[in-house]
C-alpha cells in the first residue's frame, strides 16, 4: 500500500478532496485534547486577581475555545461540519501558567478530533492575546489529543497510540 492510499484526503492523482461519509454508520464519538501555555508570574497574579486590563482571561479564553470548536470545518480544509452535542473547555493554574483541557461530543460519521485540538489551540491564543501586554515570554506547547472515541477504531489513547474495542 503506497502512502498516497494511507491519505484519504488525497485522490489516486494526488488532488485533495474530502472524503465521502455517505456509506459511515452515525456513531456517538468524542474526543478529549489538552494543551499548555506557559505565563510569567506577574501575568498569572493578574488573572488571579481578576485584573486583566481586557477582562476575565480565563472564561474568554473558554468561550474562544467553544465558538472555535463549533466554527472548525469553517478554518480546517476539508474538515466536515459537525452538530456538535458538547463541548467543555477547562483552563486550570498550573506552577509556570495554564493548562487548558477540551471535550467535544457529537454522534455522526466522523470523529470530532479536529474540533477538540482546535477548541484548546484558540483558548491558548485567546489567553495569549489578553495577557501580551504584560508578558512578552509566553508560550504555547503541547497540544495533543490525549484520545478519543467511536467509529471502527473504538477508544484511541492519542498518548499512547492504545487501542481498545
Amino acid at each position: 500500500m503506497s502512502k498516497r492510499e494511507l491519505l484519504t484526503h488525497v485522490d489516486e492523482a494526488g488532488r485533495l478532496r474530502m472524503v465521502d461519509l455517505g456509506d459511515k454508520p452515525v456513531t456517538a464519538r468524542e474526543a478529549v485534547a489538552e494543551g499548555f501555555i506557559t505565563v510569567g508570574a506577574a501575568a498569572r497574579r493578574l488573572v488571579r486577581a481578576g485584573q486583566v486590563t481586557k477582562g476575565n482571561a480565563i472564561e474568554a479564553a473558554r468561550l474562544a475555545g467553544i465558538m472555535a470548536a463549533k466554527r472548525t470545518a469553517e478554518i480546517i480544509p476539508l474538515c466536515h461540519t459537525l452538530a456538535l452535542t458538547h463541548v467543555s473547555v477547562d483552563i486550570e493554574p498550573r506552577r509556570a501558567g495554564f493548562s487548558i483541557q477540551a471535550t467535544a461530543r457529537t454522534s455522526a460519521q466522523t470523529g470530532v478530533e479536529m474540533e477538540a485540538l482546535t477548541a484548546v489551540s484558540a483558548a491558548a491564543l485567546t489567553l495569549y492575546d489578553m495577557l501580551k501586554a504584560v508578558d512578552k515570554t509566553m508560550v504555547i506547547r503541547d497540544i495533543r489529543l490525549l484520545r478519543k472515541t467511536g467509529g471502527r477504531s473504538g477508544v484511541r489513547s492519542g498518548v499512547t497510540g492504545e487501542r481498545r474495542s
